[in-house]
């Protein structure tokens, strides 16, 4: 994991970018030829309401779905048809939503698997106790099974898992869905820290307050369109946005 400050947005390099992305499940456009970049450095925050493109975006950014039209580009090279093992050898690296841990194995052993690509002994020992020093309450319960864990520590256990790769570009999926409210505050501080640690972020989350508080950036999905963009701030403050999405 990194522990890099961030540079600048606007002098960054680009680590991910899509342009005109089209994606569709049988007839039906999900994607219309939304365009979006993130840069190094970056948190950057795509919101908007249940079905309007977000996962599926995610989805066809990571390779398990295919897409009609357009680019996708990590670190400036296309991997718009390779799939997801690939990208996560090139840190392209997603924490679905619904978690997706290994129930049947410890906290210990997902974060191992987590870093299943690399060979490095002490360098993933070093990480483990990383990951450990984010969530203290994973550390505790190092030897438990995952399934036998909450809803919210198996979130963190899936970021854990996550940040074992050593990602470049870290994609979060509705981190926040279906968790208690004191959860949803600890999950949001991880994020932040997670950030502040030199990890560039994707952020796909519902709770448009929290994720716009957090963003460098910010994109807004409609239908399948990217309807509005700029800085979080700018977004939280935009009548549109507080009337769509923040019930005012």
């Amino acid at each position: 994991m990194t522990n890099q400050a961030s540079p600048s947005s606007s002098s960054a390099p680009v680590l991910l970018k899509a342009t005109d992305l089209r994606v569709a499940y049988g007839g039906i456009q999900a994607v219309k030829g939304i365009s979006f970049e993130v840069r190094q450095g970056e948190l950057v925050s795509l919101i908007g309401a249940n079905g309007a493109g977000k996962t599926t975006t995610l989805k066809a950014v990571t390779g398990t779905q295919p897409i009609l039209s357009g680019t996708i580009e990590s670190m400036g090279q296309s991997i718009a048809r390779q799939g997801p093992w690939d990208l996560v050898r090139q840190g392209l690296v997603m924490v679905p939503e619904g978690r997706g841990t290994f129930t049947r194995m410890t906290i210990t052993e997902n974060l191992q698997m987590g870093a299943y690509i690399r060979n490095d002994k002490q360098g993933i020992l070093d990480d483990i106790d990383k990951v450990f020093a984010i969530f203290p309450r994973l550390k505790e319960r190092r030897n438990q099974l995952a399934g036998t864990m909450s809803g919210g520590e198996q979130q963190m256990l899936a970021m854990g898992r996550a940040l074992m790769t050593q990602p470049k570009v870290l994609l979060l999926d509705e981190p926040s869905m279906g968790l208690s409210p004191i959860m949803v505050d600890k999950i949001f501080e991880v994020v932040a820290d997670i950030h502040q640690r030199g990890v560039t972020v994707l952020l796909v989350e519902q709770n448009a307050t929290r994720a716009l508080q957090l963003a460098d950036r910010g994109y807004v999905m409609d239908s399948g369109e990217v309807t509005m963009t700029g800085t979080g701030h700018d977004l939280l403050s935009d009548p549109r946005v507080r009337a769509a999405y923040l019930g005012e």
